[in-house]
């Protein structure tokens, strides 16, 4: 990860138009996503969202503050200069000729990667790691000439015990699950945004 780049984990709320929101507030800052992954948790009223961002410390704390007050927005956290564990898949089709696959094996080896498919002229590799694991193994391939590439983008998680879960009130909603109203009220109060009180 770019010593500029900075990891936000979310945990938000699951249904439609939320990852617009989220999206649209870093965008309004001005701000470059340049990785963002999503996708359901143990709990499916619940999505976990990894971004990266273009940004320094300053930026990032802001972005955390405004996109916090986003009702949908359960949890958050920098996880920048935590210790972390992170990963990205890549898919990637290479030129590959009979002559060339030995030594493309030989690289698919070393980095633990797959064969996802292979064709006449060339073959499909699927390998997960580190960013910058990703971005040595696309330099190894580049030789053969790259064709395709596909990129997961970054998901990540704290080590360790600590990490960005959900309190134990809010742990097995389920499908059928309400949104918490009070805690939301609270939330646009604090933002100036609830009207009627």
């Amino acid at each position: 990860m770019s010593t500029r780049h900075r990891l936000l984990s979310l945990l938000v709320e699951n249904h439609p138009g939320v990852l617009n929101k989220v999206s649209s507030m870093i965008r309004r800052r001005g701000m470059n996503i340049t990785s963002l992954t999503v996708g359901e948790t143990d709990d499916d009223s619940v999505s976990r969202m990894t971004i990266a961002i273009d940004v320094g410390r300053a930026q990032a704390d802001q972005a955390v503050k405004q996109l916090y007050k986003l009702i949908e927005v359960v949890k958050i956290s920098d996880i920048t200069e935590d210790p972390i564990v992170d990963r990205e898949l890549v898919l990637v089709k290479v030129a590959a000729s009979r002559g060339d696959r030995s030594e493309l094996l030989q690289i698919v080896e070393i980095f633990k990667a797959k064969i996802a498919d292979v064709g006449t002229e060339s073959m499909v590799l699927e390998m997960s790691g580190s960013e910058d694991q990703v971005e040595t193994f696309l330099e190894l391939v580049r030789p053969f000439g790259i064709r395709e590439v596909a990129r997961s983008g970054t998901v990540a998680m704290a080590r360790g015990r600590d990490g960005l879960r959900l309190s134990s009130k809010h742990q097995g909603r389920g499908a059928g699950h309400q949104p918490d109203l009070e805690a939301a009220d609270q939330k646009r109060r604090a933002a100036g945004v609830l009207v009627g009180d």
